[in-house]
């Protein structure tokens, strides 16, 4: 949670004085723009900060997508105000009290779109929407899969929702696993779990786009410093027969 724990605020303003700075960053400090006084230190004035609402809203704005998908929201479920970008009035999330986790679907006024089914999980891993966008079925899954057993993980939601998928499916998400060894900057061999994910992927006729399209390109979403490697864990999965769509 960052910095809304009260003792770590203490350990940091305790920090600062013990170690007298001129200038301090702090990162991961977990806060919206409404908590710039929690930042507050006795002797330090200038505080200036970049918060994860102003991040968001700003990359909308800029990239101009009809659908966002987020995940590791790390929000409750009464902070659905904290997700409002305008222009953005359909906004369906996943939480848990505990505030881990968390994943949500922003769509667009720009489009037309109506939502028949809504599925998700009280953890805050997953949100599935079935709706009509633009006359067109659409199915939508966004996942967040924990940090560890995260093949295990995705391979179970999948065989759960198998019913839910089909040819207008699109499978978004940070699945913490690498599909093949090209999502690794190390090329590491894939272990056992992710091989049968992938069979379980392959039997029900799901791609990664993205590797589908691009076979021979390296191209990461995550920094691992304590590895020192890039991989590429944050993946989009589709219909095999919809590849046409999605070049």
């Amino acid at each position: 949670k960052g910095l809304n724990s009260p003792i770590k605020r203490h350990r940091v303003a305790g920090w600062i004085k013990e170690q007298d700075p001129t200038i301090c960053c702090l990162q991961e400090t977990h806060l919206s723009p409404k908590d710039k006084h929690r930042l507050r230190v006795k002797g330090w004035r200038t505080i200036l900060q970049a918060n994860n609402e102003q991040k968001k809203a700003g990359w909308i704005k800029e990239q101009d997508p009809t659908i966002c998908c987020l995940q590791e929201t790390h929000l409750s479920p009464k902070d659905k105000h904290r997700l409002k970008v305008k222009g953005w009035k359909t906004i369906l999330q996943a939480n848990n009290e505990q505030e881990k986790a968390g994943v949500a679907i922003l769509i667009s006024d720009k489009v037309d779109f109506k939502a028949k089914q809504i599925k998700k999980d009280k953890e805050g891993q997953y949100i599935m929407i079935k709706g009509m966008l633009h006359q067109d079925d659409i199915t939508l899954i966004n996942i967040y899969a924990p940090n560890t057993g995260a093949p295990k993980f995705v391979k179970k939601l999948l065989t759960k929702l198998k019913g839910d998928i089909n040819s207008n499916t699109i499978i978004v998400g940070d699945l913490n696993t690498p599909l093949t060894p090209m999502d690794t900057s190390s090329r590491q061999k894939i272990n056992k779990e992710i091989i049968e994910l992938n069979e379980k992927l392959d039997q029900m006729n799901l791609m990664d786009i993205y590797r589908t399209l691009h076979p021979k390109t390296a191209g990461y979403t995550f920094f691992s410093s304590a590895h020192g490697t890039f991989s590429r864990i944050d993946h989009i999965l589709g219909n095999k027969a919809s590849i046409n769509k999605f070049k």
